[in-house]
């Protein structure tokens, strides 16, 4: 399933999502359509990515189902790491999956930036080689101390280690890279639904500049 478009429309002190721009704000009952560029719709991006077309980046998507497919907010949550060509390692009670399909709308953070050539050259080699290590065998699963955050942040760690760089806890992690983008969803999916039952949905600008 994919996200119905998201319109943000600023006008008279309040921001108006919908659908579809209305001609008339049903906030003040003024005129959108000669209400000027400042008042143009604006659509929202959306904060979910086909985790199969994102190389080489953590990707996070509901254990089962999708975020836009009746995800609420408290089911379980999946990651992985994927490979140069898409291809998303996991790791679960059954050991390590390699996934071509089936992560086709996930949260994605990059994990690595354009001038760091040998990482990008030997990515796949060594994604690999770590799903091979005794640590990754379905017995070693706990769904609490040992599972699918478990796996990726080890490979990001170990990754960092060999450039140099320090380890990060699930915590450290959590908040430097991950918080921002899970929001983010929320906020997106939040007016998914809001949206289901309504035709426009109505936020006081001064809210609005409060939760940002």
């Amino acid at each position: 399933r994919r996200a119905m478009a998201v319109l943000r429309v600023r006008h008279c002190r309040a921001l108006l999502y919908c659908r579809r721009a209305p001609p008339r704000c049903p906030a003040c009952g003024g005129d959108l359509r000669g209400a000027g560029l400042a008042s143009a719709p604006v659509r929202l991006e959306s904060p979910f990515r086909h985790g199969h077309g994102q190389p080489r980046t953590f990707l996070v998507r509901p254990t089962r189902g999708t975020f836009l497919d009746g995800y609420d907010g408290h089911c379980d949550l999946h990651v992985g790491i994927s490979s140069c060509r898409g291809v998303v390692y996991s790791y679960d009670q059954e050991g390590v999956h390699r996934d071509g399909r089936g992560w086709e709308q996930c949260i994605s953070i990059p994990l690595l930036q354009p001038d760091m050539w040998e990482l990008l050259q030997h990515w796949d080699s060594l994604l690999e080689e770590f799903s091979l290590e005794e640590a990754w065998l379905p017995h070693r699963y706990e769904e609490q101390q040992h599972n699918c955050y478990t796996f990726a942040l080890a490979f990001i760690n170990r990754v960092r280690q060999a450039r140099g760089g320090a380890a990060l806890s699930k915590a450290e992690f959590t908040e430097r890279f991950l918080l921002a983008r899970t929001r983010e969803a929320a906020r997106y999916l939040r007016l998914q639904q809001l949206l289901a039952h309504s035709d426009v949905y109505i936020v006081p600008l001064a809210e609005q500049e409060q939760q940002e």
